[in-house]
């Protein structure tokens, strides 16, 4: 709350760009200075004879603090202004404080530390694994492990009532959306799931094993290859850290029934490391693996301690306070050296590669700064494509004049009512222009290729303006009219296949014009096409279906190739479509210009994504359609 007061001070001061990024750069610094005060917390007193463990406390925090601070990839994700880095800050805050309240049989610790458990919900999908890490850390306690008995349970349960009570409390409004759209709980998490059959190649189990390995490789092995995250494929932990962090998850499994806090941190890494094991996506991913961060660095300093304490023990007291003093004067240089590194890194390496900046979408930030500086001549509008329904970095950094709108791509049908929507809620305008991304600056899903189309058939195009990413196409006289169809009519089709989808219609054209597939269409004079089609699946389907749209040679060869997966406005594959209801989708053609004169055929397979598996024409049992029949005349 008090991070959100800063920056909500510098938003009121008009410093917005401050505003934006100081939550997670203040989460992302505190969190540094929660994990040495954990560390001490934790580890500065043994829980069973109640011995000062002081140097061990501030030991395992220090070394765990300072190697956090100039990780690599802990200062990326801390300066991204992203909330996941509320998620490790306020998770060490509840840790330490929980931990306090009961070793204290403080009750006002115990209130504290469910604040910070109520508000972990509101920061990232992984926290909602918390209360599980209470849960089997409060189960730890119970024989064989602990040493509770069913009378110190009952003893205990005041406190885990008022805890509980007060998070729920604190985490309602949450709960109770969630209550009332229980869809929207595991919207998110299905979408990248391990039991989600378009992510599961093999089966969620195999793939759920091999995520698995991926991700414990990310401990000094390999690394996050995603530049936002990461300088990509760097392991998340260097040499000495890997030797450590392995030592301490050693040590602390040793430990496990003694050492209450060891037991903490082990619990903490095996189940906040779980969002990311449980996601098929760029594996290993380092963010969704942000809640156990505190967690590994706790268990290198555990690691770096039990190595000092075991080389201390064996020598006498004269040697062992050499040991001392030459090991925490390596301790202090690893941390100055990796500070160092990082720095080189953050600033130089990773901020400079051209990968950073497709990852963080930089063009979008481009882009808004170039249509700020333009000065309209008139009523504009401007259309641009996205393969989502809006884009909050360019909604926050444009300030022009002009109206300017986040296109949806989707079936044609879809993009022609919101054309149709944001005109209508324009007060005024004589000119709409289209931002053309570059297709390896953008992926938007055709849905550039789309508006062109769309406005080209009911407007006039005036001229073309090139920028470096992107280009601007300028359309006038625009008709107002009611229904935005992208294609004049349907050509009704009866294709039914073994699998459970079938074809509807097609419709074919180029740019507004559209042709018959019952002509011998000409290739002579342009090679771009485009190809509506409308599809139904029947009940219960669960294949993901993919098309293949082929040209073919006189001699039967294969000269040109477009193969995509069938998916809706949402857009979602085949396994999730409403049964019996049609469903549109768009492919944009573009035919090689080194074809040589002759016939062509254009082909269709529709195949099973995972297995590859083509599936047939019921009653053909052939699983290639011939959709139309084209020409490439002598004269070009």
């Amino acid at each position: 709350m008090i991070v959100y007061a800063i920056a909500l001070a510098f938003a009121i001061l008009g410093k917005t760009e401050f505003a934006f990024r100081l939550p997670s750069a203040l989460a992302s610094a505190g969190t540094v200075f929660a994990v040495f005060w954990l560390g001490q917390i934790l580890f500065g007193q043994d829980r069973e004879d109640g011995t000062d463990t002081h140097w061990r406390g501030l030991a395992i925090g220090g070394v765990g603090a300072g190697l956090l601070a100039v990780s690599v990839g802990q200062t990326i994700m801390g300066r991204m202004a992203f909330r996941t880095t509320l998620l490790p800050f306020l998770l060490c805050l509840c840790l330490a404080t929980l931990w306090m309240g009961w070793r204290q049989r403080s009750w006002w610790h115990i209130v504290l530390a469910a604040v910070f458990a109520g508000l972990l919900p509101y920061t990232y999908i992984p926290a909602r694994l918390a209360p599980v890490l209470f849960l089997f850390f409060g189960l730890s306690f119970v024989r064989p492990f602990g040493s509770f008995s069913w009378t110190s349970l009952r003893l205990e349960l005041p406190r885990v009532c008022v805890f509980t009570a007060i998070t729920g409390l604190v985490a309602a409004p949450l709960l109770i959306y969630f209550a009332l759209h229980p869809e929207t709980f595991m919207a998110r998490g299905h979408e990248v799931s391990v039991f989600n059959p378009s992510r599961s190649q093999g089966g969620p189990l195999t793939t759920f094993l091999v995520n698995s390995w991926d991700h414990i490789l990310a401990f000094g092995f390999r690394g996050d290859p995603t530049w936002r995250n990461n300088v990509a494929g760097n392991p998340m932990l260097n040499l000495v850290e890997t030797i450590f962090f392995w030592l301490g998850v050693y040590m602390a499994m040793w430990r496990w029934k003694h050492r209450p806090a060891y037991r903490l941190v082990l619990l903490w890494l095996a189940i906040m490391i779980l969002p990311a094991l449980l996601a098929s996506h760029a594996a290993p991913n380092t963010m969704r693996m942000i809640g156990a961060a505190p967690a590994v660095y706790l268990l290198i300093g555990i690691g770096m301690w039990e190595a000092y304490y075991f080389l201390r023990t064996r020598y006498s007291k004269r040697v062992s306070h050499t040991v001392s003093v030459l090991g925490w004067a390596c301790v202090s240089a690893l941390i100055v050296v990796q500070g160092a590194t990082t720095f080189h890194t953050y600033f130089q390496t990773w901020a400079g590669a051209p990968e950073v900046y497709e990852a963080h979408q930089v063009e979008w930030a481009v882009l808004a700064q170039t249509l700020n500086e333009q000065r309209p001549a008139g009523d504009e509008v401007y259309l641009l494509p996205y393969r989502l329904k809006e884009h909050f970095g360019f909604d926050f950094l444009y300030k022009g004049d002009a109206p300017a709108h986040v296109i949806r791509s989707s079936p044609p049908q879809h993009v022609g009512k919101q054309i149709e929507s944001v005109l209508a809620s324009t007060e005024r305008f004589s000119t709409v222009k289209i931002v053309d991304w570059k297709d390896h600056i953008v992926w938007s899903l055709e849905g550039d290729s789309t508006l062109e189309t769309l406005i080209g058939k009911f407007g006039h195009y005036v001229g073309t303006q090139e920028f470096p990413d992107f280009q601007v196409h300028t359309y006038t006289d625009i008709e107002q009219v009611r229904s935005w169809k992208f294609y004049d009519y349907l050509e009704p089709l009866t294709i039914h296949y073994d699998g459970g989808i079938s074809l509807l219609g097609l419709a074919w054209g180029q740019g507004s014009a559209q042709a018959s597939s019952q002509d011998h269409l000409d290739l002579s004079q342009d090679r771009s096409w485009w190809m509506a089609m409308q599809w139904r699946t029947a009940p219960d389907l669960s294949t993901v279906y993919s098309i293949s749209l082929r040209l073919h040679d006189s001699e039967g060869k294969i000269v040109y190739q477009n193969d995509a997966v069938l998916e809706d406005a949402t857009p979602l594959p085949t396994n999730r479509w409403r049964a019996d209801e049609p469903v549109d989708t768009l492919q944009f053609l573009e035919f090689p210009l080194d074809l040589l004169p002759g016939e062509y055929e254009l082909r269709l397979v529709v195949y099973d994504f995972e297995s590859m598996k083509p599936t047939v024409e019921l009653g053909v049992w052939e699983p290639e359609t011939v959709l139309t029949s084209l020409k490439l005349s002598d004269i070009q």
